[in-house]
This record gives C-alpha cells, sequence and structure tokens, in this order.
C-alpha cells in the first residue's frame, strides 16, 4: 500500500526555507536544499498557472517526492541512518575538500535516481494513473530542473567558471546530468510499476536501486586536491 503524504507542496517549500536558515551555508546538505528549494518554488508557481495536464497529480507527486528528502533529513538529525542512497551525501556535508557544486549534484542523484520513481509509482497507485498518463507532466519537469541547474553551476562554479581540461572538478561535472538522471529514473519507474504486484521482486529492486544510487554519489563527491 503507497504511503500518504504528510505535506502540501506549500508545507514542504516552508520546511525547506526553515532548512535554508537553520544549516550553516557551507554545509553540503544546505547546498542541496538551496537548489531543491528553488525548483520546489518553481512547481509550486506552476500548479495554477496551467502548466500542467494534471496539476492534482503533480502536487501530489512533488508532495510525495520531498518527504523522502526530508526523511532523510530528519533520520540524520535523530542519530538515525539515511537511506543507502542519501548516506554519502550526509556522511561528508562538511568535507572541506569537497566543491559546493559537487554536494548539489549529489543530492540530486540520490534524489532523482532514487526517490523519484519510487514516489511517482506511489502516486499513480494512490491516485489511480497508469504511469503512460502522466509522462508528458514529468518531461515538462525537466525543463524546470535544467533551468535550476544551470543557474547553480553558475553561481557555485564562481572563480572556477573557466576550467582547464585537466581540472579535476571538470572530470568529476562531466559524469552526471540531470536529463539522464530523470531518464533513468522513468525507466526505473516503469520497472516498479511492473513489479508492483511481486513485492518479494520489487523490495531487491529497490534495496539495489537504493546502494547503487548511492555509490554515484559517493563518486561525485570524490574530495578534489588543493581544494
Amino acid at each position: 500500500m503507497a504511503s500518504q503524504p504528510t505535506m502540501t507542496v506549500d508545507q514542504v517549500i516552508e520546511r525547506m526555507r526553515q532548512l535554508r536558515t537553520a544549516l550553516p551555508e557551507d554545509d553540503g546538505v544546505a547546498r542541496f536544499n538551496a537548489m531543491y528549494l528553488r525548483v520546489t518554488e518553481l512547481i509550486g508557481e506552476r500548479l495554477t498557472a496551467g502548466f500542467f495536464d494534471d496539476p492534482g497529480f503533480m502536487a501530489e507527486l512533488d508532495a510525495r517526492f520531498a518527504a523522502r528528502y526530508l526523511a532523510a533529513v530528519d533520520a540524520a538529525a535523530t542519530g538515525g541512518r539515511p537511506a543507502a542512497c542519501w548516506r554519502p551525501l550526509f556522511e561528508l556535508r562538511g568535507h572541506r575538500g569537497i566543491h559546493p557544486l559537487q554536494f548539489a549534484l549529489a543530492g540530486m542523484n540520490a534524489h532523482i535516481e532514487n526517490d523519484l520513481p519510487l514516489s511517482l509509482v506511489d502516486t499513480c497507485r494512490a491516485l489511480g494513473r497508469e504511469p503512460e498518463r502522466v509522462e508528458r507532466d514529468y518531461l515538462r519537469v525537466n525543463t524546470l530542473l535544467a533551468q535550476v541547474e544551470d543557474q547553480v553551476r553558475d553561481e557555485l562554479l564562481g572563480g572556477s567558471a573557466e576550467l582547464d581540461l585537466a581540472d579535476p572538478l571538470l572530470h568529476v561535472l562531466g559524469v552526471w546530468s540531470v536529463d539522464r538522471a530523470r531518464d533513468a529514473a522513468w525507466a526505473s519507474a516503469l520497472s516498479l510499476w511492473e513489479l508492483r504486484g511481486i513485492p518479494f521482486v520489487r523490495g531487491a529492486f529497490t534495496d539495489t536501486l537504493s546502494g547503487s544510487v548511492g555509490m554515484v554519489s559517493r563518486a561525485l563527491l570524490t574530495p578534489l586536491n588543493g581544494r
């Protein structure tokens, strides 16, 4: 049975704004939170602007999606262990050899490649939708994410905007993209949808997915020499 969302989109935005105030600016989780807050605010604006074919579904999805990130925040704050996909970010959040943009991308990797397919399937089940019915709205979010990712890259690169080809940061940033991540998330969601009636196999799939996504996040958070 799909879990029920605990917050509205407005409440999600308010919680992330509280985190923005509470977390130190140089905290790795704060870097991701700032990026995610921008995306969520944009989606919130679009929910009542005729941007989506099914705004009710997208609001439900956004709340369920955010709840998984906030669960990781709460687990870490209370001494628990976040899901495997989130552990690298929370374990390395204070490392001074990691560039701020690496933290933002590692958070996006965990949230998009793991949390998004799970949330999408839960929302489809809760609202009686087939994934194919909401694909157009799913793809519309890509444009919002790309917009924010470009802005954040420019801001966080700062003095590193002109990178030498041999710069290790350039190598790290080249291994991940939001488009590829969301394509992978959609493929995972379709697989999970087909497995929804086979709990044992679905559980094995989700456990493996979380662990694999966590491995990529850890690679994205490779400390850089001299930083």
